[in-house]
């Protein structure tokens, strides 16, 4: 008798249990049918940090009416040592969850376009993306150190979704011989002295052509690969990535739009051949009259000194991806900053200074071998070496001619 009602108990325990669970896997299921995500894009703003754009993930579940955003991008300016952080590619950014509402209204208020598009998943998969941005939200997690081509909020993005689906996602042909510098080039547009800038940082390797995979570091890069990809599992059976689309802010027209948007009416080639010829005059007073404006020099090479100074640390410091590879080390290099007060007195003293004869044959051979560096080196950077190359070949010109003088 104790035996059957034991065997009773088991099979009433047995059975109570099977019921929970399979009302757990039921109040599962349908909070996962009810659960959705999207790619939130929004397009590139004026400020230098938003000219390329922005990539975040939306988590809706409208079973709960948790409305929030995954949001890769968030960093700290006030951080402590930010600026020479950044410089040396030390840089932390973190994931954060924000409510939509309010990613919706700073992106509305900038004026950029947003596009949401509708993640085509099974409740599995939406499960997954669940776990491992939760898994990221946490403190230990959520920090990364950036990268802005390898590792930056839209690969984050993109990482985290390849890995919440079961099969693999297929994304269309890239741009053919698309390199990271031509990109960079492309959305720095109307921007010339922050495309001069960034421009004069990246070496020879942003050079190099990138894959279609790698060319998704920037945020419509990413969209329009989505627009046409698909995820192919195990059989080779697909389906699309996405099954569905819409702009939820459009575009703010622009007013007053301006060619040059860095707040300076000249463009940086503009500048450089109008000093180039403003330097030339200045040189040719002082070949005429047998003067030397030491000041010019004070100038000219104490701020090729300064650029070559950023220029050595990045190449030699950084830890940012394509600047350990720049060619334009040899044009702006730290030297003439150590050495301008001896050459300040020798161009005064009118005496013979082998950093001259030096700097004229680096220079010559730089600007006439331009064409082979392997680098694409912006042309604004010539009229600034024939102007360094100028003063130089004055500098023992007016020797000569001071000697010359004397035997007479």
């Amino acid at each position: 008798m104790k035996r059957r009602i034991s065997n009773l108990f088991r099979l009433v325990k047995g059975g109570v249990f099977c019921l929970l669970l399979s009302l757990a896997f039921s109040v599962q299921a349908a909070r996962n049918d009810s659960v959705r995500f999207s790619l939130m894009t929004c397009s590139p703003g004026e400020l230098i940090y938003e000219l390329f754009g922005h990539t975040a993930i939306r988590y809706q579940n409208f079973t709960t009416h948790e409305d929030i955003v995954y949001n890769y991008g968030l960093f700290d300016f006030d951080a402590p040592h930010f600026v020479w952080r950044f410089l040396r590619g030390e840089t932390d950014y973190e994931l954060g969850a924000i409510p939509y509402p309010y990613f919706a209204k700073s992106y509305s208020l900038r004026g950029s376009e947003v596009c949401q598009q509708v993640l085509s998943m099974s409740n599995e998969e939406a499960y997954r993306l669940d776990s491992l941005l939760r898994l990221n939200l946490q403190p230990r997690h959520r920090v990364y150190r950036y990268n802005y081509f390898y590792d930056n909020c839209t690969t984050r993005a993109r990482d985290r979704i390849e890995q919440a689906f079961l099969g693999k996602i297929q994304y269309p042909e890239g741009e053919e011989g698309a390199t990271y510098r031509s990109w960079v080039r492309r959305y720095t547009e109307g921007h010339p002295w922050s495309q001069f800038a960034i421009d004069c940082c990246l070496g020879s390797e942003a050079d190099l052509p990138i894959d279609a995979h790698k060319q998704l570091f920037l945020p419509d890069n990413l969209k329009e690969a989505f627009r046409l990809s698909i995820v192919v599992d195990s059989v080779e059976v697909g389906h699309k990535l996405l099954s569905g689309e819409e702009i939820i802010f459009p575009q703010r027209e622009k007013k007053n739009v301006q060619a040059n948007a860095d707040g300076f009416c000249l463009t940086p080639m503009c500048t450089m051949w109008m000093a180039f010829v403003l330097i030339s005059l200045i040189s040719l007073i002082e070949w005429k009259r047998r003067i030397v404006f030491w000041g010019v020099d004070l100038l000219l090479f104490g701020l090729q000194g300064l650029a070559g100074l950023i220029i050595s640390f990045l190449f030699f410091f950084s830890t940012h991806p394509t600047v350990g590879s720049n060619f334009l080390i040899i044009l702006f290099n730290p030297l003439p900053l150590i050495y301008l007060p001896w050459m300040i007195y020798k161009v005064r003293k009118r005496q013979k200074d082998p950093y001259d004869v030096a700097n004229l044959i680096i220079l010559t051979i730089f600007v006439a071998f331009l064409w082979a560096i392997p680098q694409k080196i912006s042309l604004v950077v010539v009229p600034l070496a024939l102007i360094l190359l100028m003063r130089s070949v004055l500098h023992l010109a007016n020797v000569r001619k001071q000697r010359h003088f004397i035997r007479r």
